[in-house]
């Protein structure tokens, strides 16, 4: 079975590179949809896959990071870098280009780790995350899996060179989410516990 959960960001970025001109040279922003799919064999002791009230703790704050934020290719022109953070208290860099590809390779790799630090506790079993499916605009998106997520041939995501400003990081409920995740902490939702 597989179950979904939409989360939504408003983001900026510019994409180097890409055909258009309007796309590799401009400052641009997107209303983001993601889709967040989760699939197992199992339901838990609540006769679902996977609560969604989990999805509510690390999940919701990572996927908000992206909110009202700019996304910053750490490969771009190094002074475009320093001004954006200069004038924006709310950016996350990344170590890919900012596409909806290569957003949906970034929020599933974090998303994963993170579940696979997320302690289950109500019977779930063998949850693993399906996909993650980003909606650039209302027409267009992208669907990233595991093999995409996880491929060389299209350069691996290295969540440790991922940062957060400290604009970001401030409206987390937990300002050391990131690390604790990096380290492997187990997660407990404390709604649950």
């Amino acid at each position: 079975m597989i179950i979904r959960k939409l989360f939504k960001f408003e983001n900026a970025h510019i994409v180097r590179g890409c055909s258009t001109q309007r796309c590799r040279a401009s400052l641009h922003g997107h209303s983001y949809k993601v889709e967040v799919l989760f699939e197992s064999q199992y339901l838990d002791d609540g006769q679902m896959v996977y609560d969604f009230g989990l999805m509510k703790q690390g999940m919701k704050a990572l996927i908000d990071s992206f909110d009202h934020s700019i996304a910053l290719w750490d490969g771009d022109d190094a002074q475009y870098i320093v001004d954006m953070k200069r004038h924006s208290s709310r950016w996350v860099e990344l170590p890919v280009s900012p596409s909806a590809e290569q957003f949906s390779r970034v929020i599933f790799v974090m998303i994963d780790k993170l579940l696979g630090s997320t302690q289950s506790i109500n019977g779930e079993r063998e949850v693993k995350l399906h996909s993650i499916i980003v909606h650039e605009t209302d027409t267009g998106y992208a669907q990233g899996f595991r093999e995409d997520a996880y491929s060389q041939k299209m350069g691996l995501i290295e969540l440790e060179k991922i940062i957060f400003s400290e604009g970001v990081r401030a409206e987390w409920g937990d300002p050391q989410l990131w690390e604790k995740m990096m380290e492997g902490e187990i997660f407990v939702n404390p709604d649950t516990v």
